[in-house]
This record gives structure tokens, C-alpha cells and sequence, in this order.
């Protein structure tokens, strides 16, 4: 339990400084680390909004909750060939001790999901 607190905490304070730097496209990119993978996630505004607004409140999310459906997204070639960042299919995501949520920045368009 105090491990947890700690973890949240922290992602609450690095959220705090990376704030300024997320995106204003209408996907807004988060990685999920856990001890053996990480995955990248988009959130719409309004998705977003309902989590908390931040890593820390997707965090917080996931924790309470147990588990969340969210979108992964992978890069991906669009129509005219250049590198995007698109919705690839929807995963549920568990708690997990060792979850980290943080910002995800990348130099490609990101796409909306449905």
C-alpha cells in the first residue's frame, strides 16, 4: 500500500513538470510501463477529462478501478507515406504494482480513435 502511494506521488510529481509540454492534438499519448512491457495509450479530451486530466489521474484510475479499457496506439505509414501514430485496437489495461503512467511525446501526427 505505502509502495503505491509512493508510486503515485511520484508520477503525480512528474506530471507536474511535464504538463507544459503535452500535446494539443485531440489524442493525448501516454505510455503504460509495467515490469515487462510498455505500451502507448491515447486519451481524447473528453476520456481524459474523465480520468483525471493527467498521468496521475489514469494512474489513480487503474488502481481503483482494477483494470481500463483504453486505445493503444503503434506508428503506422498513412496514405501518403509518412509516419503517423494511429489507434491500433482497444486493450484493457490491470493494476499492477509496478504501473507507471507518464506522457508520451512523439514527432508524428496522431490520429483520433472512434
Amino acid at each position: 500500500m505505502i509502495r503505491s502511494a509512493k508510486l503515485f506521488a511520484g508520477a503525480a510529481l512528474a506530471v507536474s513538470f511535464l504538463a507544459p509540454t503535452l500535446s494539443a492534438s485531440a489524442e493525448t499519448l501516454f505510455k503504460i510501463i509495467t515490469v515487462k512491457d510498455d505500451i502507448v495509450i491515447g486519451l481524447n479530451d473528453a476520456e481524459l477529462k474523465d480520468l483525471g486530466g493527467d498521468a496521475g489521474g489514469i494512474a489513480k484510475a487503474i488502481a481503483s478501478k482494477g483494470s481500463l479499457t483504453v486505445w493503444q496506439y503503434g506508428v503506422q505509414r498513412g496514405k501518403d507515406g509518412d509516419s503517423e501514430v494511429g489507434p491500433r485496437q482497444k486493450i484493457g489495461v490491470l493494476a499492477n504494482a509496478s504501473l507507471r503512467v507518464e506522457p508520451y511525446k512523439q514527432p508524428f501526427k496522431v490520429l483520433p480513435h472512434e
